[in-house]
């Protein structure tokens, strides 16, 4: 219990780093976001939307070499084994060298072929696309290059270098709204604008691992074909997983955009901005659990190990409620005073993406707590299976006739049979309570959800201007975030924290 708390307690310093600067990064973000919209067009910044995302279905390899590298270097250091962990960080970086090669060679070959051949891109914006497409690629190549000196920094739980670097990367985005002022064809700017900010922050993030971290110093071509094929095989099925996932959210837009054209593509990349600023909350706050996850695990800390995971699914869901709900309710209002010219489906995909969040965030502790034991073939093939269906049944729709948001309402319903699975999964295989997660995490979850479609009612009924209607969402869903989805210890705790952060002197 004792170790729990203080697990707890330096979760919490963590995440507070974070969010100390988050919601200036959200809101530059936003800002960003709205006028790059404004700058570009529908048009341009939908085709940059789905240019984008072809690039992303070849990101996959990477994203499934992410889960390995993150898991093996929690589950050393767990161990208390430096060495070992600093192997692990070395071979990481040589095989996510090889997978720059092999994305470059999918992106420039099948990529570039699917690009100019099946993308419905306006009359005369083909060369820009293409441009677009090759500057995105290269940003890509970068990020994979940074990818294992995150999973360091993630692995030593230095949450603050995340928040300052968060907060310049946001920066460096704004200024590129003034810089974008110079170039004729604004959309190649942006898209060369951007690799130009991602090759800054490899920079910063190399130079900081390698001076902060022994395990990133030093780096080796040693071969160890044990630790490779370890590394491999793990990510070997975490690539079905990735493959599916990826597949499944670009492959969406993709079929919008043959069937509908690039001004759905710009509602969604509207709808996504929405949701990478709300999202990236909950994606932090979680990021600041997932090494406690693996390293109870490793050093057989069970019951500590279970809280944490009870406790992150109910933290994940109220923090993303107390977001979500206000833009949930009032999303054309909010949009409009976000946006200069709202993309017509916007708030319906929004509002789509939103509900799916929901069992994403409930699910982001399961699928730690599947990586920490290492037992992920049967998951990941399930799991797999269940992502790429929403592609044929989203094709079928398209087919039939049905409209967009429908399309997007069949991704929510995969999303909650998702979550469904992965937690049957985690029961069995970790011995989960039934009982003891419905009375802690679900039933809490279902009173507020419930209480809260009554007090939208009300508010409706009563009316007011739409700011005050924000503020009434904002105060329930607070509200009741922390009388309903709190127990009483964790109520004590905020009191206390606020207490000392506004110097005041009370008993408890």
């Amino acid at each position: 219990m004792q170790q729990a708390t203080s697990d707890n307690r330096r979760i919490a310093k963590n995440t507070l780093m974070l969010y100390m600067r988050m919601f200036l990064v959200m809101g530059v973000s936003l800002f960003t976001s709205r006028e790059i919209l404004r700058i570009l067009g529908v048009e341009d910044f939908g085709i940059y939307n789905v240019v984008a995302g072809i690039v992303v279905l070849f990101s996959f390899i990477n994203a499934a070499m992410t889960a390995s590298t993150q898991r093996f270097l929690n589950f050393e250091l767990g161990r208390g084994n430096t060495d070992e962990a600093r192997k692990i960080f070395a071979a990481s970086l040589n095989i996510y060298i090889s997978i720059v090669i092999v994305f470059i060679i999918l992106a420039e070959t099948v990529g570039l072929w699917f690009l100019n051949k099946y993308i419905n891109i306006p009359p005369g914006r083909m060369s820009a696309a293409n441009w677009v497409y090759q500057a995105t690629i290269v940003a890509t190549a970068l990020s994979f290059v940074r990818t294992p000196y995150n999973a360091a920094i993630i692995a030593y739980e230095r949450m603050s270098f995340y928040a300052y670097t968060s907060t310049v990367e946001v920066i460096l985005k704004l200024v590129i709204i003034y810089i974008l002022s110079v170039f004729t064809d604004k959309l190649i700017g942006y898209g060369w604008l951007l690799s130009a900010i991602t090759l800054i922050m490899l920079i910063i993030y190399v130079a900081f691992c390698r001076k902060a971290f022994i395990i990133c110093r030093g780096h080796t071509f040693e071969y160890d074909q044990r630790r490779y094929l370890s590394l491999i095989s793990f990510s070997g099925w975490s690539l079905f997983g990735s493959l599916a996932n990826v597949g499944a959210s670009q492959g969406v837009n993709i079929l919008l955009n043959i069937f509908l054209g690039v001004a759905v593509n710009a509602a969604i990349g509207v709808a996504n901005q929405v949701n990478a600023a709300v999202y990236s909350f909950v994606s932090n706050f979680q990021t600041a659990f997932a090494p406690q996850i693996v390293k109870t695990y490793a050093s057989g800390l069970k019951e500590t190990f279970l809280q944490l995971l009870n406790n992150t699914a109910r933290y994940s869901f109220l923090l993303l409620f107390v977001i979500s709900y206000p833009i949930f309710m009032e999303c054309e209002y909010i949009l409009s005073l976000w946006l200069v010219d709202v993309p017509a489906l916007a708030p319906t995909f929004t509002r789509l993406i939103l509900l799916a969040n929901m069992f994403d965030a409930l699910s982001g502790p399961l699928w730690c707590a599947v990586q920490a034991t290492g037992k992920i073939k049967v998951y990941q093939l399930i799991v797999s299976v269940l992502f790429i269906s929403t592609l044929p049944l989203c094709y079928v729709a398209l087919r039939a006739g049905l409209t967009a948001s429908m399309v997007f309402g069949i991704k929510v319903l995969i999303s909650a049979a998702i979550y469904v699975f992965r937690f049957l999964y985690v029961r069995q295989q970790l011995n989960v309570s039934l009982r003891h997660f419905i009375t802690t995490v679900m039933s809490r979850i279902a009173l507020i959800v419930a209480v809260s479609a009554g007090v939208g009612v009300a508010i409706n009924w009563y009316n007011p201007n739409d700011v005050i209607c924000i503020a009434l969402y904002v105060f329930s869903a607070t509200v009741l975030s922390v009388i309903i989805g709190l127990n009483q210890y964790e109520r004590k705790q905020i009191i206390v924290l606020a207490a000392n952060k506004l110097h005041i002197k009370k008993n408890f």
